[in-house]
């Protein structure tokens, strides 16, 4: 079979390997899910009412235009329905910005090890991925746009709070980013963790300033990630560019009617992110524990460095694997010395606190086998 040019020049695989996938490679489920950032504390039980309700019209096509969830998530930010885009997740936003907007060739501008979906898209499309070191634990706005400057970019993307590292800038380090943008580029800001973040880290940004486009998803604080809904906010034409390429019943009439229920109960969201506070105190605690440290996180996971390596924070994360604990960790170095650590329920914290002190052991054991 022969490809096209573009995905042929591609390598097969995947931003994630999902935790299915490795469990049925190690044959056993994990005891602890704590390492793709979804909410183990649970959607709102208005949004299981909402889904288990609309389930008997599934053999109904979703509201193409997603209309109640839009006006809805228009209302909340104070901002007009032509503001909105509802989409499969950040994810499928993404992919369909990157196919708006970049050509084959076009240079994007991103940060070394920060969120890989967006590399795949941009690669998938084309596009040419131009990238710039972190700054300590944080993506670097002003290496970004010092870049950006040089090589004129489609896009420019960063993550506020960040995913690896559960680092935040201040609102007005982002503010201060948009006079610099490049006449014909376009900065994605990332929110997905912003429920999670402190006030002053989220920017006031004009709905309608062309500069910029923002995206949110009911994958974290509102722990639909399996429903796969999101939206972006961003000037009207830009938005209105989605209708030419989305699939316009992509968001499943379910999805749809959660997602409306999440967002309409903000009690459950205010008790979430009390959970998901309490959550990152304890990992914290589990790591200095055992003698690593927390990183400070804005997010619903707390990246911990191991001391060492990259070697050695994968063999870290193998030791926990075969004690059944899923966990991730950033794949670029020097960001790679961390574990990544999702908030969850104290199940499974206990579990991550029993396994860690033996999968260090594990680590250092090997760390001794390979220096002989």
């Amino acid at each position: 079979m022969r490809f096209a040019p573009i995905p042929e020049s591609l390598p097969t695989t995947a931003p994630f390997v999902g935790p299915e996938t490795q469990e049925r490679a190690r044959g056993a489920p994990y005891i602890a899910r704590i390492g793709a950032n979804e909410n183990g504390f649970g959607p709102s039980p208005r949004a299981i009412e909402a889904m288990a309700k609309a389930a008997p019209d599934i053999w109904k096509y979703g509201d193409s235009e997603a209309h109640e969830l839009r006006v809805a998530v228009a209302e909340h930010h104070g901002v007009a329905p032509e503001n909105i885009a509802i989409g499969e997740g950040i994810d499928g936003l993404l992919g369909l910005l990157v196919r708006l907007l970049v050509a084959p060739g076009d240079p994007v501008v991103t940060s070394d090890g920060a969120y890989p979906t967006f590399n795949f898209h941009v690669l998938g499309f084309g596009g040419d991925l131009v990238k710039v070191p972190y700054s300590g634990d944080y993506e670097h706005p002003d290496a970004l746009l010092t870049r950006a400057a040089e090589v004129s970019p489609r896009l420019i993307y960063i993550a506020n709070p960040d995913n690896p590292m559960g680092s935040w800038h201040d609102a007005g380090v982002i503010e201060a980013m948009l006079p610099r943008i490049p006449k014909g580029s376009l900065l994605i800001l990332d929110e997905a963790y912003a429920e999670f973040a402190p006030a002053s880290a989220i920017p006031e940004i004009d709905a309608n300033d062309a500069r910029v486009i923002r995206m949110r998803t009911f994958s974290k604080a509102y722990a639909m990630a399996g429903a796969r809904v999101a939206y972006a906010i961003g000037a009207p034409e830009l938005i209105a560019g989605f209708d030419r390429i989305r699939n316009h019943f992509g968001v499943n009439r379910v999805g749809q009617a959660g997602a409306l229920a999440a967002f309409q109960d903000r009690e459950w969201l205010r008790s979430t992110v009390a959970q998901v506070s309490s959550a990152r105190l304890r990992i914290g605690q589990i790591a200095s524990d055992n003698g690593l440290t927390a990183l400070p996180s804005a997010t619903n996971f707390v990246a911990i460095d191991c001391g060492h390596d990259g070697a050695f924070a994968r063999a870290v994360l193998t030791g926990l694997d075969r004690m059944g604990i899923f966990v991730r960790m950033p794949g670029v170095a020097p960001l790679n010395r961390c574990i990544r650590v999702s908030c969850g329920p104290d199940a499974a914290l206990d579990a991550f606190a029993a396994a860690l002190p033996e999968a260090l052991d594990f680590a250092r054991a090997q760390q001794r086998a390979e220096a002989g």
